[in-house]
């Protein structure tokens, strides 16, 4: 979403986000094994201009998750052979089984903006896609999928400031490629590209959800406490676990440590 925000509210303080976040994160935790013990199948949509906070969410909402459980979907460019099939084909094969959740960095929205900003796709194909995707939600939903949809919403002025210091920090320079920063210059199509899409696919069996996300701490606690207050999970008793007791030794001497290769000690030269 685009414009000037006439009340932009005050950063968020990191010792309160971070309090939050730990707490967030031990409930998204106990989501994850309801998931598991109910067999649910959850889809997260997370979506948004270039540099809107999205994968940063992410990466907080998997972070202390089961890998195995909680995948993050982030797929390449179509190939010519994926080009030629219909086009939710290729996502479907990364929908959830029976006690999975995914996470879609980006998603089959990419033809409502990307696609259909950049000239990747033909106006019919952006049409047809409009046509299709809430029909092929609405399948997902009725099918039992709890799908959940976000859209990040960065003002100009914030996503211009997160392009410099991207292109200023060696360790983020990669997060920018040609296409992001030439969205710069079509950021008024990226916008109606957006509210066509909205008026399309905000269906009431799977709405579009607003996320404001200037500030990204803000953001990322707003979006994963509306998620888990989204699903109605609750707490699974988990087996009583505890450590066994070591067993006595039994003569075992480890071999001489010159015959093995260690890593240098790097971290000792730190101290010197």
């Amino acid at each position: 979403m685009a414009g000037n925000k006439s009340e932009e509210p005050t950063a968020l303080p990191r010792k309160v986000y971070e309090r939050e976040l730990l707490r967030l994160q031990t409930e998204l935790v106990k989501l994850q094994e309801w998931v598991r013990a109910e067999g649910a199948r959850l889809v997260v949509v997370f979506e948004g201009r270039d540099a809107a906070g999205k994968g940063g969410t992410i990466k907080r909402v998997a972070d202390r998750l089961n890998p195995r459980v909680a995948r993050i979907v982030a797929l390449p460019t179509p190939t010519e052979r994926e080009r030629s099939q219909w086009y939710f084909q290729r996502y479907v094969a990364h929908l959830p089984a029976a006690g999975e959740i995914a996470l879609f960095d980006r998603s089959w929205y990419n033809r409502a903006g990307v696609e259909h900003v950049m000239g990747f796709c033909t106006k019919e194909e952006h049409q047809r896609f409009l046509h299709q995707c809430p029909i092929f939600e609405r399948m997902l939903v009725e099918d039992g999928i709890l799908l959940r949809k976000y859209w990040f919403s960065v003002s100009d002025a914030e996503q211009e400031r997160r392009f410099r210091k991207r292109l200023e920090d060696p360790t983020k320079r990669w997060k920018l490629s040609p296409m992001d920063l030439e969205s710069i210059t079509h950021w008024e199509d990226y916008s109606r590209a957006k509210d066509d899409m909205m008026v399309h696919t905000d269906i009431p069996e799977a709405p579009w959800f607003v996320v404001e996300s200037d500030d990204k701490r803000r953001a990322r606690i707003n979006m994963i406490a509306h998620m888990l207050d989204s699903v109605p999970y609750h707490d699974v008793a988990l087996p009583d676990l505890e450590l066994p007791p070591r067993p006595p030794s039994k003569g075992y001497e480890r071999p001489p440590r010159d015959l093995q290769t260690y890593v240098p000690d790097h971290a000792a030269s730190l101290t010197d």
